[in-house]
This record gives structure tokens, sequence and C-alpha cells, in this order.
């Protein structure tokens, strides 16, 4: 299947004020190029510690203040920050200002995107799994686990 243009619309809804996860350009209308979404992040919220193996990831702040732990590294910024997180590199990132934030996320190629695209399709989420079943699902995706979060 080839690409074909895609143009999003922005929502003129109200913000929401919990964690949630908006597909903006999935894998799949893009020809499994990049897999786009936005996360609205209250205060504390976090990622999981994890990597992709198959697919790099940007993450841009668009409101609040967000911390990023990217091998080593931690970064925290607010509104216009951008964060760059290679394949292989076990990465996090937390909600660390005071106000929800606001953070799209962009994986390239599309592949590990696929799983935010399962988990929306299914509501399914990691705590619903048996370990063979999460493991199963990670692997399908690329996604590996790496422990607890330390932010």
């Amino acid at each position: 299947m080839s690409a074909r243009g895609v143009v999003v619309l922005p929502d003129k809804g109200p913000a929401p004020t919990e964690r949630v996860l908006i597909p903006k350009l999935v894998g799949g209308a893009t020809g499994g190029s990049i897999m786009m979404f936005e996360e609205t992040v209250p205060p504390g919220t976090k990622s999981t510690r994890h990597l992709h193996r198959d697919s790099d990831e940007v993450g841009y702040v668009l409101r609040g203040e967000v911390t990023f732990m990217i091998g080593d590294e931690v970064t925290t910024g607010g509104p216009g920050t951008y964060a760059f997180i290679p394949r292989g590199v076990v990465h996090c990132w937390k909600s660390t200002g005071t106000e929800i934030g606001l953070v799209v996320f962009l994986y390239t190629p599309a592949k590990a995107g696929g799983l935010i695209e399962e988990q929306r399709r299914t509501g399914r989420k990691f705590a619903d799994m048996t370990a063979d079943e999460l493991a199963a699902f990670l692997d399908r995706y690329g996604w590996e686990m790496a422990g607890e979060s330390p932010l």
C-alpha cells in the first residue's frame, strides 16, 4: 500500500483533564512511515521505562513541563521542547509541571506506534494481560520494558 496525503484538523472540543492519548496519524494512513499521537499528561503522569527496537521516537511539548530520561541523561523542558529518542535507547518521561501538559509523540517508522493504536482500538491495558500475552504484545511492536521509571 502506498501512502497518500493526510490532513488532520484540530479538535475544537474542551481540553481533557485526565490522561488521554489521541492518535492523529496512524501507520496505515502513512504507509507505515510514521505514527503520531497527542497525549494529555496531568502533573505526575509518567511513562514506563522502555525502548523501541525498530522505531525512533520524537516528543514535542506543547503545554506544561515534561522531564525526559533518555539513556542516562535527564532533561526538563516546557512548551517548545523537542526530545529525540533513537531506537534501542532506554527512555521514560514524566509530567513534572504544575499544569496539565500536552505532548505530541511521533514514531518513525510507525511500527512502535502500532502498540498505541491497538490499545486504543481494544481498550486493553498492560495490567489486563497475562505475562505471556504482554510479552507477545510488546514483541509484536518492537517494545521492551526496562524496569521501573526512576522519575
